[in-house]
């Protein structure tokens, strides 16, 4: 399965297009095909110049050709340990942004609860600080950071997964043609499974920023919890959970992907590959913080509901929607706006700034495949 899914890699239209390629005398046709094999895992030189195009050989040779990572990457695109590096870096870049934005999150989520109490952001500040202090503002850290760690290592390591396997059921060309759809099924399936992990500490995190004197702590809520509806109090918020993050985690990595490449295409001056890595990180953030806003809209409605559940015993998502009403579904959209925003900015960033620090490959944005170039009778870039 394992080595599928790397073939299925090396294929991929997302992986880098560029390939190096050493002048070295060609390795005798009298080699046998095991040798070859060996030779290939020993250097990530080219003998060849028909190995520039993977597709021509067979899948073995595919296979043993791409198992050593290019100079100066410290693993090969679509390798066990390149979506295992990628999972870390969602555990870094989502555990930290989120346990930063506390204070912001738990005065949304009240904004969201109890709008006759907290009437603004500013007014939630003011009235959140004088009952329980500035350490009040930190209420519901220990949950945040759990689960959204958890979170991001299915989000973008299986994202990453996913992309390369729907890419290769698809085929090339159709992966670069449809990859926004592409991109839409991967974060959605990713996600799926995302929601189940961080579900029990995104309950747990509610319940201790918005009911007054239930609990300080995680250590003391999980019990309180347990005792009074059971491991069902964990998950009774899953479903809204998908509604929200599902369509969340959709348009932040859509929006992201199309947006880098449009940026890339009309923004920045001057090619990918010229930027320093520096500057290639400033246009992840401006992607990642477009990506955000839209991110913050599409998935409001559900959060509103998420909040209100978590809260409320006993009620059903259409108990609270109803209750709320169109209007209070929108509840504290701007301060959430901000928050994701920024949020999502900096997990791109993060996430990104990972990537180059391990030294993971960092494909540039898709290009047309050759045989879709000849295909439309293509000549110029697109």
């Amino acid at each position: 399965m394992f080595k599928s899914l790397f073939e299925s890699a090396q294929n991929s239209t997302f992986r880098s297009p560029f390939t190096s390629v050493n002048c070295q005398a060609a390795t005798p046709a009298s080699s046998s095909s095991s040798d070859l094999a060996l030779a290939d895992v020993a250097t990530p030189a080219v003998t060849s110049l028909d190995d520039v195009s993977p597709r021509k050989h067979s899948p073995n040779h595919n296979f043993a050709a791409a198992a050593a990572a290019p100079l100066g990457d410290s693993c090969e695109f679509g390798s066990n340990k390149y979506f295992l590096l990628c999972g870390l870096g969602g555990i870094i870049s989502c555990g930290s942004t989120h346990t930063m934005v506390v204070p912001l999150d738990l005065v949304k989520c009240r904004l969201q609860v109890d709008p006759a109490k907290y009437k603004s952001v500013f007014n939630g500040f003011r009235v959140s600080l004088a009952e329980e202090g500035v350490r009040g503002l930190g209420k519901g850290w220990a949950p945040t950071f759990i689960g959204y760690s958890m979170q991001g290592l299915c989000k973008f390591g299986l994202y990453e997964v996913f992309k390369v396997i729907y890419g290769d059921a698809i085929g090339e060309e159709n992966a670069f043609l449809y990859r926004t759809g592409l991109y839409l099924a991967s974060s959605a399936s990713a996600e799926f499974f995302a929601d189940i992990a961080l579900a029990p500490m995104e309950a747990a995190k509610v319940k201790i920023q918005t009911t007054p004197g239930f609990a300080k702590t995680l250590r003391e809520a999980l019990p309180k919890m347990t005792a009074q509806e059971g491991i069902g109090a964990f998950y009774k918020g899953l479903v809204p959970l998908w509604m929200r993050q599902i369509p969340y985690t959709m348009m932040k990595f859509a929006c992201f992907e199309r947006t880098l490449e449009l940026l890339y295409k009309y923004v920045v001056p001057k090619p990918r590959a010229d930027c320093t890595k520096g500057e290639q990180l400033i246009v992840t953030f401006a992607a990642g913080y477009i990506a955000g806003v839209f991110c913050a809209i599409v998935s409001h409605p559900a959060d509103t509901v998420v909040s209100k559940l978590n809260q409320a015993k006993g009620a059903s998502a259409l108990d609270v929607a109803k209750q709320l009403g169109w209007a209070g579904l929108w509840g504290g959209l701007v301060p959430r706006i901000v928050m994701i925003g920024t949020l999502t900015a900096a997990q791109w960033f993060i996430y990104d700034a990972v990537k180059v620090t391990l030294r993971m490959p960092r494909p540039p944005p898709p290009e047309m495949p050759e045989s879709l170039k000849k295909k439309l009778g293509v000549t110029g870039e697109q």
